[in-house]
């Protein structure tokens, strides 16, 4: 046997989960996280404990289908296999979608090159019942066309300092956003945000679908966008949406 480097494609409902990082609360018990259920299983799977590193901290109740993780150990499962051995020792909630060999220095945080994330809006005036833990309920009507303008202004390199919650802990508030449009699925009383990008901050996302929807609802132009990039001022940017309706769609090496 030989010591390899795996790197993981992991899909999973947050709903139930604290978020994607393990926590250990000093004063009680650990909460349960995707990281922690998934480094068990893998350490169970592979006879070892091992360090799994996820590329994305998602948030308690956001969702991912192409999360990132790698971790180092030797054993003897084929690769071909070694997806179905972790999985038989997860619940339905989480899926390894793929397992590669990667080289040893793989480090799916630092070697990230973009990722896309979705956030789903359910908008229409019936509740959503059977979708309501992937879903953000907005039953206003929406103005697409000014959203989408809104959505325009977002790609490019900017300061997003607007777009952040205060203890993001970052150097930097700059990122650079690949693409962002708005979606509207033929088939679903649904609006969808999609936006790509190099890397984003604490609640980035939810902060942009929060404000691209009050521009939808008419309560400001699409070009306050422009304004927030200046005004660097979490204050004035729109609401944070709920995590429900946010999925972390696929991750770029």
């Amino acid at each position: 046997m030989a010591i390899q480097r795996y790197k993981l494609t992991i899909a999973y409902d947050g709903t139930h989960f604290h978020g994607w990082q393990e926590q250990n609360p000093p004063d009680g018990p650990s909460l349960r996280t995707v990281q922690g259920v998934l480094r068990q299983a893998v350490g169970r799977t592979v006879g070892q404990p091992v360090d799994l590193i996820g590329a994305s901290r998602t948030d308690t109740g956001v969702h991912a289908l192409g999360q990132t993780a790698a971790f180092t150990a030797e054993t003897r499962i084929p690769l071909e296999r070694l997806a179905s051995a972790i999985n038989s020792r997860l619940t339905d909630e989480v899926d390894v979608r793929q397992v590669r060999i990667v080289d040893a220095g793989f480090d799916p945080i630092r070697d990230a090159k973009s990722k896309q994330y979705r956030y789903r809006i359910h908008n229409a005036g019936h509740r959503p019942v059977l979708t309501r833990s992937q879903v953000y309920h907005c039953w206003y009507d929406l103005d697409e066309t000014a959203m989408t303008d809104a959505a325009a202004r977002l790609i490019g390199e900017h300061d997003f300092a607007a777009f952040a919650n205060a203890g993001h802990g970052r150097e930097t508030t700059v990122r650079t956003v690949h693409d962002c449009r708005i979606e509207r699925p033929s088939d679903l009383p649904e609006l969808h945000i999609v936006i790509s990008g190099n890397g984003f901050l604490y609640n980035m996302v939810r902060i942009i679908a929060g404000t691209l929807v009050e521009v939808g609802r008419g309560h400001w132009p699409a070009d306050c966008i422009d304004v927030l990039f200046d005004a660097r001022d979490r204050a004035e940017a729109g609401p944070t949406l709920p995590p429900q309706g946010l999925c972390l769609e696929w991750i770029r090496y």
